[in-house]
């Protein structure tokens, strides 16, 4: 894989990866209270670097913050994710729901042009969340004890097409320009994270100086790309994709797809997909460096290297998951989705009510249990 790390000295640093997904991202949640009980009880923060996407955004801007304190970022995220409300994230009731869906039509459908962005559901209780839990100034604080290496937030560019990795770090961590996407350094705020999970359509864009910027996903074509150009030699990466076996026959139906399902279609492809194509690109690169004899792979290389690697995601079909709890969500959105012809997929994205993020928790932690050994393994965790 091609990076550039500009710092001389031979370090392993593990770079952990959390792409997007909306309320999918719980599973990620669960992975990481695994990886927390394994360790042992006062053990520092084993990623000192972070990169997340969407809602992994929010999540690594967590443990970003707390990252002198490991189990307590953990702890802070279960309590928060296992205890959500689809209130606490957008205006989920009839006032709302209308309010935002008004402006939206009157943008869109009428034409009326607007300095503000706008779109079919208001976060507005998300920013006061977000404004609550994180205190951003913090990140600085783990940068300099040396708990964190560096932070990267994925957002894209509305203007320009480009995806762009926002990064807090080590001084030693340069900008880099790539084929459409890039880094840039700059002190990570609840903008950044807004704009890194505002879902095309459904969450209004977000400005960042001065251009819009939507979900990190949308145009994020490699996505441990940021983690490699802030130095990481070793990647743990967290999908929240069931990985089901390929199959090209598919169930056909009668009846053309509605606006909902397409939605949902939508969101899949751009959440779920490139993920799985990069770490496709990553271990091809590793088979193809593990032919060459290391006397031909100079010594101070710092333009192509292997990468380890380590990659959980979901045992079960999230999908189906969702389809058990939908009803929890509010009536007024159930109606709203009913209306849209809304699939589970779709619904998968916006269920934040505790009880589907506590089963994606729960799954996301004895996923890892699972694996415990490979876990023990790539983190150097000596068993007891």
């Amino acid at each position: 894989m091609f990076w550039n790390n500009n710092a001389k000295e031979q370090v392993d640093r593990t770079g952990l990866i959390l792409s997007g997904g909306g309320a999918r991202a719980a599973y990620q949640v669960g992975v990481l209270k695994a990886i927390a009980d394994t360790l042992p009880k006062h053990s520092p923060n084993p990623f000192p670097i972070l990169c997340g996407t969407s809602a992994g955004a929010i999540n690594a801007a967590a443990l970003a913050v707390y990252a002198p304190q490991f189990r307590e970022a953990i702890w802070r995220l279960v309590h928060v994710w296992g205890n959500f409300h689809v209130d606490q994230v957008f205006k989920a009731d009839f006032r709302g729901l209308s309010g935002s869906m008004t402006q939206w039509m009157s943008a869109n459908i009428l034409g009326r042009s607007s300095e503000k962005a706008v779109a079919l559901l208001d976060r507005t209780p998300l920013t006061q969340l977000l404004n609550h839990y994180l205190p951003y100034r913090k990140i600085q604080d783990s940068i300099n004890s040396g708990a964190l290496h560096g932070l990267s937030i994925t957002a894209s560019n509305y203007a320009t097409g480009n995806s762009v990795a926002f990064y807090q770090g080590h001084e030693s961590i340069k900008p880099w320009i790539r084929a459409n996407h890039m880094g840039c350094p700059t002190q990570i705020t609840q903008d950044h994270l807004m704009a890194s999970s505002a879902i095309p359509l459904i969450f209004a864009p977000q400005k960042l100086e001065g251009d819009y910027y939507g979900d990190g996903s949308m145009r994020q074509t490699a996505p441990t790309s940021p983690a490699l150009h802030m130095g990481a030699n070793k990647l743990f990466i967290i999908g929240v994709k069931h990985e089901a076996p390929f199959s090209p026959l598919k169930k056909r139906t009668k009846n053309a797809p509605t606006l909902g399902q397409i939605a949902g279609h939508v969101l899949d492809s751009i959440f779920l997909d490139n993920i799985t194509l990069d770490l496709e690109r990553l271990e091809r690169v590793n088979r193809t460096l593990s032919q060459i004899p290391d006397r031909h792979i100079p010594g101070d290389s710092t333009t192509i290297k292997k990468v380890e690697l380590l990659f959980i995601s979901p045992s079960q079909d999230l999908h189906d998951i969702a389809e058990k709890h939908t009803m929890l969500m509010p009536r007024s959105v159930r109606l709203f989705m009913k209306s849209m012809g809304a699939s589970t997929a779709l619904a998968s994205y916006l269920l934040f009510e505790k009880a589907f993020c506590r089963e994606l928790i729960a799954l996301g932690y004895s996923d890892t249990m699972e694996r415990k050994e490979e876990v023990f393994k790539f983190m150097g965790i000596e068993k007891t």
